[in-house]
């Protein structure tokens, strides 16, 4: 099954153009869709790692990208930034089309990939200095274009160190540094929080925040709180198809694993029957837990909400409430239901 929610609206193209043959500034062509994926297929010889995925991402928003491991996201990334050719289907980025025109796709990405390639011999601003001069940064924006981005990425402290020589957790800043050194439209990070501290990750989830003011951002995340706390939006794709598209709170809301709880001052009995006529609910089972209070816990069909007609249903019969609430699932849960629950239910159906 797959939750589809239409994604937010952009605003209008903002066409640059340029005479020269060098990087000045990024190229944008699209009319507020930054990234278009339209059936698109990745096979490597016999094993299909990409089936007809499509998805948009449009002008500012902040797009988690999950999926368990071996679902195609790192694929759909390589495909996206040009490292692999797509087999099939049509994929443009910032209106160019990564088959055709890969140049003009590099200039609108910066890209962190999970595993950073750094010249370890080199020093911080050395190597940022380096790749600003490789996207084509003009000499005279150069530095400054380093400085926002070592300070942006927090890694002034160690601008002077190598590269080989400092922790896990500031190689990563660094490649994320290297992605915001050239201003690119668009961001795609693969795990940007790998290897990061819990402080680490915090001021990465700011940054990222911070960041979406002026980009386009899709990242991948293994961790869901992160995706969770940043995103406009999130894509979960498994076996490289898309399940799941929409805000978290739209996820959770369509899932089935919704459920009504209630304690009230009454037997088992008479509280099952005063609600087991409910629109909504189902499987609803009730028990005594002592003190004359029982307790009763039902599922909620998807955009169903009980509440105001649950507490309607036992004032009606005189049955005095002690806690009523709607426990939705959290965003992990829905998570394992499109992904491995899917798969588990295959099986079972098989």
């Amino acid at each position: 099954m797959l939750w589809s929610l239409p994604p937010a609206g952009g605003g209008p193209a903002t066409v640059t153009a340029t005479a020269r043959m060098d990087y000045v500034r990024p190229l944008r062509r699209s009319n507020g869709m930054m990234i278009s994926v339209r059936d698109l297929r990745k096979q490597f010889g016999s094993t299909t790692a990409v089936d007809g995925l499509s998805f948009e991402v449009q002008r500012g928003e902040v797009v988690g990208f999950l999926g368990p491991n071996g679902a195609g996201k790192t694929t759909t990334i390589r495909v996206l930034t040009c490292f692999h050719p797509a087999s099939s289907g049509d994929v443009r980025v910032a209106g160019f089309d990564v088959r055709t025109q890969p140049l003009e796709v590099r200039k609108n990405i910066g890209y962190l990939p999970e595993n950073v390639p750094l010249y370890p011999d080199l020093r911080v601003e050395e190597y940022l200095r380096y790749r600003a001069a490789l996207k084509g940064v003009p000499r005279k924006q150069r530095q400054s274009n380093v400085e926002r981005a070592m300070e942006r990425a927090g890694v002034l402290d160690v601008r002077n160190k190598l590269v080989g020589h400092v922790s896990r957790g500031y190689r990563q800043r660094t490649g994320l540094a290297d992605a915001m050194v050239a201003n690119p439209p668009i961001l795609i990070l693969d795990e940007p929080t790998s290897g990061l501290d819990p402080n680490q990750r915090r001021r990465i989830k700011a940054l990222v925040k911070e960041l979406a003011q002026e980009h386009t951002i899709l990242f991948s995340s293994h961790i869901l709180a992160e995706v969770q706390d940043v995103s406009s939006r999130i894509l979960v794709i498994h076996r490289g198809r898309m399940r799941a598209d929409g805000t978290a709170d739209q996820l959770v809301a369509q899932s089935t694993e919704r459920a009504l709880m209630v304690e009230a001052h009454a037997p088992a009995a008479a509280l099952q029957q005063a609600l087991v006529a409910l629109p909504f609910l189902r499987g609803a089972t009730a028990e005594d837990v002592g003190d004359g209070i029982a307790r009763l816990r039902a599922q909620v069909d998807p955009l169903g909400d009980p509440r105001d007609a649950t507490m309607a249903a036992l004032a009606q019969r005189g049955i005095v409430v002690r806690e009523l609430r709607l426990d939705m699932p959290t965003l992990e849960e829905f998570f394992y239901r499109v992904t491995e629950g899917a798969d588990r239910a295959e099986e079972g159906v098989a």
